[in-house]
């Protein structure tokens, strides 16, 4: 039965806090609620108390079983079984961009580390970012380790994989909205940009930062001056820099 319903587009969200928050922030998508049928942990006791809220039916399973679920992820006893949340299209990402006041966008050129995205899109869902944009090849998707690291922010957040990420970035820069990249060729500091207005932040995948095209489409570079003997910070890292920065600006 299991393996029939995730042929049914569904996926599932592992975890306590990501299976938590999943209950609290988006139910409708919650078809069933996989739990251990060990007893007496008070946090799984809160997630039964919030589906049987939500009336979501729940199934208590060994850990054994959980384990072949989750695969080589901790699961912590508890797994989500959810409806899997439509991505946005490009069409649909410029007529959202288009109807926001002072857009804050998110690009990520690349990245492939699915812990690096479900981090990301943590600290995205934080900082008010209105839409994250990936290509769609050779990039993360929303996987489980990903929504198990994002802890719910995947439930929540805007995810637009686009087919060419150069002619989305044209179409962006059409709708007004200023393009910053983080580079170490940069010539300005992440803290000497003006984000108060239309705003998207672009960053490299791991290693080998932004490709020459998307550069070349950015309005700006941006850089974050390092101290120490490391070059460079992990991109998830990099982004909770950048992106809090246009929080402090924006006030």
């Amino acid at each position: 039965m299991y393996l029939l319903e995730l042929a049914m587009n569904l996926t599932h969200v592992f975890g306590l806090h990501a299976v938590h928050s999943v209950l609290q922030n988006n139910p409708k998508s919650v078809t069933k609620l996989l739990l251990s049928d060990a007893r007496g942990d008070k946090r799984l006791a809160e997630i039964e108390a919030l589906a049987n809220q939500c009336h979501i039916a729940i199934e208590r399973s060994s850990a054994k079983e959980l384990q072949k679920i989750a695969g080589e992820a901790r699961h912590q006893g508890a797994i989500a079984l959810c409806r899997a949340r439509e991505v946005m299209s490009e069409p649909q990402l410029l007529s959202y961009v288009m109807g926001l006041e002072n857009p804050l966008l998110l690009v990520l050129d690349g990245v492939t580390d699915p812990h690096n995205l479900g981090a990301i899109l943590r600290t995205a869902d934080a900082a008010g970012v209105d839409a994250v944009i990936v290509p769609r090849a050779g990039s993360a998707g929303l996987s489980p380790v990903v929504r198990k690291v994002a802890s719910g922010a995947a439930e929540t957040m805007a995810f637009c994989p686009v087919a060419n990420l150069a002619r989305t970035l044209g179409e962006l820069k059409d709708l007004g909205v200023w393009l910053y990249g983080a580079s170490d060729a940069a010539d300005s500091q992440y803290t000497e940009v003006d984000y108060r207005g239309p705003v998207a932040l672009l960053l490299g995948a791991e290693g080998s930062g932004l490709r020459r095209l998307t550069q070349q489409a950015c309005d700006g570079l941006i850089s974050i001056p390092m101290a120490g003997s490391v070059s460079s910070l992990n991109v998830s890292v990099a982004a909770g820099v950048c992106l809090f920065e246009v929080v402090r600006q924006r006030g």
